[in-house]
């Protein structure tokens, strides 16, 4: 990795990253200095315009970003740097300095349109009706799902297969509605098991 850092007077920008949630946490500058010190301690340094020295995200308020990946644009006049953060990223207590809205990716805006059927109830709603029938029905659509998957698993269809993939996390996510979980209470153990 060959950061131009002559390109901007010595700084370049800095994109932090939520390695688990893609969530972009904040943005700062670093110099030479600060993206060694960042590389070798393995928490996010910045070089702070303001005080005129390095600054090391989490210093004062124990809110550190853990590094798990440094990557530079095409350009290499831009750094983002993938994290694991340590409590908000803002200083105003924000998980991100873009708000708090969290942005985990299409599965986790699928939750939220079943959930909103399973409360509304629209009429002719295949999800509603499903997960009125109980925990016993969506289970057994499960099953019957992860069934049809491994099928074409042995079969050379990869559409077939990716269909199938897709219809199992999707009755999965009603299965998780009707034991009052998120799909995020499977991802904190997942993440638990790596870390």
């Amino acid at each position: 990795m060959n950061i131009d850092f002559s390109k901007s007077g010595g700084l370049v920008p800095a994109v932090i990253q939520d390695t688990l949630s893609l969530q972009i946490l904040m943005v700062g500058y670093m110099n030479e200095e600060a993206l060694e010190k960042t590389r070798k301690e393995g928490k996010v340094t910045f070089f702070s315009r303001s005080k005129n020295r390095l600054w090391t995200k989490g210093e004062t308020s124990g809110n550190w970003l853990v590094v798990d990946e440094i990557l530079t644009d095409c350009d290499n006049d831009t750094i983002l740097i993938k994290a694991y953060p340590q409590g908000p990223a803002c200083h105003t207590g924000s998980v991100s300095c873009f708000g708090d809205k969290q942005s985990k990716g299409f599965l986790y805006e699928l939750e939220n349109v079943i959930e909103k059927r399973i409360t509304e109830n629209p009429e002719g709603s295949y999800t509603s009706k499903l997960f009125s029938r109980g925990v016993n029905k969506v289970a057994q659509k499960v099953g019957e799902e992860a069934v049809e998957l491994v099928i074409e698993a042995k079969d050379d269809n990869i559409d077939l297969f990716k269909n199938e993939a897709a219809d199992l996390l999707y009755h999965f996510l009603i299965l998780l509605k009707t034991k009052k979980l998120k799909l995020e209470d499977i991802e904190a153990i997942l993440v638990e098991r790596h870390n």
